[in-house]
């Protein structure tokens, strides 16, 4: 049974798994400021201490050095919360092209396990998955239910879509066949302060080379086109949609509604941060590697978490660049 505290009232206990990273240290962040208090666990692979470094001191925090592999590390925290926010994961096209293995073995083995530690104790679990799960699907708006379309499972660049999209099921599989609640979450494009670019996450790295007065490098020819969603809007989604009981066992796109490309999204950066850079195409297999896929478009419907949450964005793509520029202008001051 779950506990009264979150049926009723204030959650006041969460375990964020990959809390120190970039979204999740922007949720840790909401919820301190809440009155809440979050258990970390990162193992700083991809996450930062230094995104926890405002709330240093703050006896409502605690960090645990350690991966969602190690189970007893898993078990102790689920143990301890009510609400697991499950965000670890091998994230970025440049690691999963790089490190096949570390993600399948963390977005697949690492979820079964937080599952199984949630399903132990009864504790609600929020899964963020991501949109690459529809692949190559180039459909106008991508709604919940649309097909997946994928390249090769040969082609490693598939291996972060199919890994997710196992973790769906599993997440799925445990409501329906053991009666854990869960709710999973389909991440578009994030951005916002705290994001950098060395795992592939366009917009940090093309405004920081903006700022520096350096080429604007544009993967492919630049006509494919994203929808980016400010990190405060999406961490709203995520908090919105685990708060509400009657959205158990439901899947739900968090995203971004202006669609842009990725050449105009460069040339927008450049105009804004007053750059005197150029811009250069990258070939994929130059970026990358030989045979690499992207998805031409990529465009949330997001009308079914408006519907029920009443959630939508608030923040346009100008505002995040300059949320972005701002950011790393302090860290290069630091």
């Amino acid at each position: 049974m779950f506990p009264q505290q979150f049926q009723g009232e204030t959650v006041t206990r969460y375990l964020i798994t990959g809390g120190a990273g970039f979204i999740g240290s922007h949720l840790v962040t909401k919820l301190l400021a809440a009155g809440d208090s979050v258990i970390v666990l990162d193992d700083l692979s991809t996450g930062r201490h230094d995104n926890l470094r405002d709330h240093a001191g703050n006896t409502s925090l605690e960090f645990v050095l350690g991966s969602i592999l190690n189970e007893s590390l898993v078990d102790d925290a689920a143990r301890r919360v009510d609400v697991v926010l499950h965000l670890a994961a091998a994230v970025g096209v440049n690691l999963i092209v790089e490190r096949p293995l570390e993600s399948l073995a963390t977005n697949i083995k690492g979820s079964e396990i937080v599952l199984e530690k949630c399903h132990k104790y009864g504790r609600k679990v929020l899964v963020t998955s991501t949109s690459e799960i529809y692949g190559k699907n180039t459909s106008d708006a991508l709604s919940e239910e649309d097909d997946r379309i994928l390249g090769s499972p040969l082609k490693t660049r598939w291996s972060y879509s199919e890994a997710k999209a196992i973790e769906e099921v599993l997440a799925h599989a445990y409501w329906r066949q053991k009666g854990l609640p869960t709710v999973i979450v389909r991440l578009f494009n994030t951005v916002g302060p705290g994001q950098v670019g060395n795992y592939g996450m366009v917009v940090p790295r093309l405004v920081q080379q903006a700022l520096n007065n350096e080429t604007l490098q544009v993967f492919g020819d630049g006509s494919q086109t994203r929808c980016f969603c400010h990190v405060d809007d999406v961490t709203d989604a995520l908090i919105s949609v685990v708060s509400a009981p009657e959205l158990e066992g439901q899947v739900f796109n968090v995203g971004g509604r202006d669609e842009i490309s990725i050449l105009r999204l460069a040339e927008r950066i450049i105009e804004l941060i007053g750059s005197s850079s150029d811009i250069e195409f990258v070939p994929y297999d130059r970026a990358y590697e030989t045979g690499f896929e992207d998805m031409q478009r990529r465009r949330p419907d997001i009308s079914k978490i408006h519907a029920a949450v009443g959630w939508t964005p608030t923040k346009d793509l100008d505002s995040i660049i300059g949320d972005v520029a701002k950011d790393l202008n302090s860290r290069t001051h630091l």
